[in-house]
């Protein structure tokens, strides 16, 4: 304790042997002297009040002015608000901290015991395995999580950023002699120039990884917090957002992945994690890999029953009901692991944890069934195959009962050989939902009968997220609707709806006469396939044009066209804004 004793002992205290690692002035010095005596005599707890008005000369309320001081200690990190327990300095005015009591910080009361603060690091010496480097980088990782809490200004941070940026420098420099000297490859550092990431996305890598080794409480998988690791001030933490969106290198490259997790503010929050695959290359370096991951597209690329769709959108981006949108919401926290306790607990799911639904999505055509599929399976980011149901009809007699278990049996093959959870999307499914023949009938009803019955049998042991659309609900079959948990109708849009996709589909960069009258067009009873069509071909048609400039009068001629058509409307994708 002989620094402690040096320095409330000192009649000059700018000549104690701690003096120099205060990095404050003299008068500073002085207040903390102050609390020091105070605190090894038993009082914990001192008044601000009694801090100015015993340490300066005052004339009236001339002693307000030196609350700065008290504030200037307090961001310095050396003295710690008692009474308000954890709060940010830099939120508290002067004044507020006048009737409140302060106490010494633990770097106060640690550099009282040592004498020093500065970091000491043993010999530099090369790594005998990846295991001790991880160590050196989790202590980084440590250090960053310290810093970007104390650049937060919470008053129980134990060391000042300045202190903390030495020792992260000093840690760091060690680092990299080690693995000079050291003539083991380090696996993770190969991984690093293999996928060749910046420091940035280096450190969100480790930070994730020390999750893994530390079994810790996820405190490092939150977004937010990520960021806060790699950032320097406020634009930073913009800028470095993109690192952890889709189309990002660790996500693209199937590095990382996150789940997102209904907070309890009732938003949406992710939380990251390592990829398996990555995880086990380099937690077991020296294990051979025996099974191949196939990618799901390749795959399909061989067989000619179902098709791999790319989703270009998410559910954000779809033109829904605010009715069916509330459905698709409660269907996605099904991934929240307290919403799936809960149905655990309940006896509702089983050791399952992915998503178990089978929808309908039931609608006019052009009114964006498929691609609300197409886009819920990239908000799951899952991927999704699709089979088109009119080429289960066949010439022969007994084929289509046998390629109605094949879709099954295809795709629970595809998606175990890839190792993946796609969804399965049967479009234009109303033969297989329509209502089953009574009677004798002949051989034709007796053999969709048949092929009804297998269909119904594959649905009821499906595992997943089934979709299947339809543009009549009124003939489903009673047992097929039972089957079915989710059932949710694609309206025709209104005009309200109808003036946003006008807004969205027009192309951007085009020529108009003048400013068009979208509320015209949008009078017009048309689904969003429709008017996706019409554009298109009001396109087509002005492209050709030697002045290619769009009128209303335009748009106008191929609404007429369409709406006296004798088709229903359009095939169509569906739309999006």
């Amino acid at each position: 304790m002989k620094h402690l004793i040096n320095f409330i002992e000192a009649k000059d205290v700018t000549r104690a042997k701690i003096y120099q690692h205060l990095k404050c002035s003299p008068q500073e010095a002085k207040m903390l002297q102050y609390i020091c005596r105070r605190f090894v005599k038993g009082i914990e707890e001192t008044a601000v009040l009694d801090m100015v008005q015993d340490n300066f000369e005052y004339e009236g309320y001339d002693y307000l002015a030196h609350l700065s001081v008290v504030k200037k200690l307090m961001d310095m990190g050396w003295i710690v608000q008692v009474s308000f327990g954890q709060i940010k300095v830099q939120e508290v005015s002067q004044l507020e901290i006048l009737n409140t009591s302060v106490g010494p910080s633990m770097s106060l009361l640690r550099l009282l015991e040592e004498g020093s603060l500065e970091i000491s690091l043993p010999d530099i010496k090369p790594y005998t395995d990846h295991l001790e480097y991880l160590q050196d980088q989790f202590d980084v990782i440590e250090l960053l999580h310290k810093m970007s809490v104390s650049k937060l200004g919470f008053t129980d941070s134990s060391l000042s950023v300045g202190r903390l940026k030495n020792k992260l420098v000093l840690l760091s420099q060690r680092i990299l002699e080690r693995l000079k000297i050291t003539e083991e490859p380090i696996v993770v550092e190969e991984f690093f120039k293999e996928k060749q990431l910046d420091e940035r996305e280096q450190r969100i890598f480790l930070a994730l990884l020390k999750e893994e080794y530390s079994g810790g409480e996820g405190q490092f998988r939150d977004m937010n917090t990520l960021i806060e690791l790699i950032s320097l001030d406020e634009y930073d933490k913009i800028r470095n957002r993109s690192l952890l969106e889709d189309g990002s290198k660790l996500i693209n490259e199937n590095i990382i992945d996150y789940e997102e997790i209904l907070n309890m503010f009732g938003g949406i929050s992710r939380s990251f994690y390592l990829q398996e695959e990555i995880l086990q290359r380099i937690i077991h370096p020296n294990k051979k890999k025996k099974v191949t991951k196939l990618k799901l597209d390749k795959l399909v690329e061989e067989q000619d029953l179902f098709e791999y769709l790319t989703p270009t959108t998410d559910l954000s981006d779809v033109v829904l009901h605010p009715k069916t949108r509330e459905v698709l919401n409660t269907l996605i926290k099904q991934v929240d692991k307290d919403v799936y306790a809960k149905l655990k607990a309940w006896g509702i799911k089983d050791k399952r944890k992915g998503i178990d639904a089978r929808i309908i999505f039931y609608g006019s055509p052009g009114t964006g069934k498929t691609m609300t599929a197409v886009s819920l399976a990239k908000t799951l980011k899952r991927p999704i195959l699709s089979f088109d149901c009119s080429k289960i009809l066949s010439m022969y007699v007994g084929e289509s009962e046998k390629n109605v278990r094949k879709i099954f049996d295809d795709f629970k093959s595809l998606s175990k050989e890839a190792k993946v959870d796609p969804i399965l999307l049967l479009n234009e499914a109303d033969q297989f939902l329509g209502s089953r023949t009574e009677g004798p009938g002949g051989s034709a009803e007796k053999m969709h009968n048949q092929m009804q019955n297998i269909f119904l049998e594959q649905i009821e042991k499906f595992e997943g997220v089934l979709i299947a659309t339809t543009n009549l609900l009124d003939n489903i079959d009673k047992a097929f609707s039972r089957r079915f948990n989710y059932k949710i109708e694609f309206k025709k849009p209104g005009k309200k709806q109808r003036k946003r996709l006008w807004h969205f589909m027009l192309p951007e960069n085009a020529d108009y006469e003048e400013e068009l009258d979208v509320d015209e067009l949008s009078k017009h009873e048309l689904t969003g396939g429709q008017i996706n069509l019409i554009v298109r071909n009001t396109a087509y048609k002005v492209a050709v044009r030697e002045e290619s400039v769009f009128s209303l009068q335009d748009f106008i001629e191929e609404i007429e066209k369409e709406l006296g058509s004798s088709f229903e409307g359009s095939k169509s994708m569906g739309f999006k804004i």
